[in-house]
């Protein structure tokens, strides 16, 4: 039996009554969701699309789309401080695959009970394979973490181990080859990133400027160089490099820590003073966060390899350069 619009979103999207996190006042099944924050609070908004070819391989699992699909909009989320409320989900398909839509569904869901978010409305269409999500958090009144906080002699912060999404890319590539232990692992990092959700809520008050490192570190730091209107010089290596990173040459390591991308990790600044605050943040969150780098007053970006500078040569990603 073929799968209409409707009975489509009542099989895969429709919680049942008491599963799942209630929030909305009006929720998914109406023209429009109702949904209020907490007195005292404002509601922080983020939208991403994901198309097939250009954010996620077709051979993907369709359960950890679903995944990824949700967890690079928490991740704006976690870059504001904003604690998850919920999303809608535009879902434009190709056709109506009962078992691709259960995988996807499932691995969606799962992630959004993880963070308490609901899901409260949004669409279905037919053609090529696409999925937008718009996510909404709320946050104390002019608590937001921003981009445009960050002052000279601030310090640098990055959380995680970035570099790993990029070396499963390139591995399904073929321009580098990994072990089969080194291939899993990295691959899990590209396809279930793990938004940074309670570290972005313990940053709150303590970090000055935060985004999260989606189009390759250097090009998300650029963003918050230019909003703050400093420079900085960055010490790649202080960068944290994992295992996997570590095995490939030495070049190859920088590309993929200063330009890989979809690393879903949080980048932010803080004042100096601030360091054991960062460090107590990263331990209630259960997160390595690394310090690589200081804010300069200067504008521009300086990289220095033990102390000698490095040239600039990368790049950040571009929708529409890429």
């Amino acid at each position: 039996m073929s799968l209409g619009e409707f009975d489509l979103i009542s099989r895969f999207f429709m919680r049942p009554e008491g599963q799942g996190p209630r929030r909305a006042q009006v929720g998914n099944g109406d023209d429009c969701a109702v949904i209020a924050p907490a007195p005292g609070h404002h509601i922080a908004l983020s939208t991403d699309t994901l198309v097939e070819g250009r954010h996620f391989l077709s051979t993907v699992d369709p359960a950890r789309l679903g995944h990824k699909s949700l967890a690079v909009n928490l991740s704006d989320l976690a870059a504001a401080g904003a604690r998850p409320l919920g999303f809608t989900l535009a879902l434009t398909l190709p056709r109506a695959d009962a078992t691709w839509l259960e995988g996807f569904s499932k691995g969606l869901l799962a992630l959004a009970d993880a963070h308490d978010c609901e899901l409260i409305g949004g669409d279905t269409t037919a053609g090529p394979l696409t999925i937008g999500i718009t996510v909404l958090g709320e946050v104390p009144a002019g608590g937001a973490l921003l981009r445009n906080g960050a002052r000279p002699g601030h310090e640098l912060w990055v959380s995680g181990q970035p570099g790993e999404a990029r070396l499963a890319l390139e591995a399904f590539r073929g321009t580098l080859s990994l072990s089969t232990e080194d291939f899993q692992a990295t691959r899990d990092r590209m396809e279930c990133p793990a938004p940074r959700v309670a570290l972005g809520l313990a940053l709150r008050g303590v970090a000055s400027a935060a985004i999260d490192v989606s189009d390759g570190l250097l090009g998300d730091l650029g963003h918050i160089l230019r909003r703050s209107g400093v420079g900085a010089t960055l010490h790649t290596e202080q960068l944290p490099r994992s295992a996997c990173l570590t095995r490939q040459p030495a070049a190859q390591q920088l590309d993929m820590l200063l330009a890989g991308g979809d690393d879903y990790e949080l980048l932010f600044t803080a004042p100096a003073e601030a360091h054991a605050q960062v460090l107590a943040a990263a331990q209630q969150a259960g997160v390595a966060v690394h310090r690589f780098g200081h804010i300069d007053a200067e504008p521009g970006l300086r990289l220095l390899d033990q102390g000698q500078p490095l040239a600039n040569r990368w790049t950040s990603f571009d929708h529409f350069r890429a």
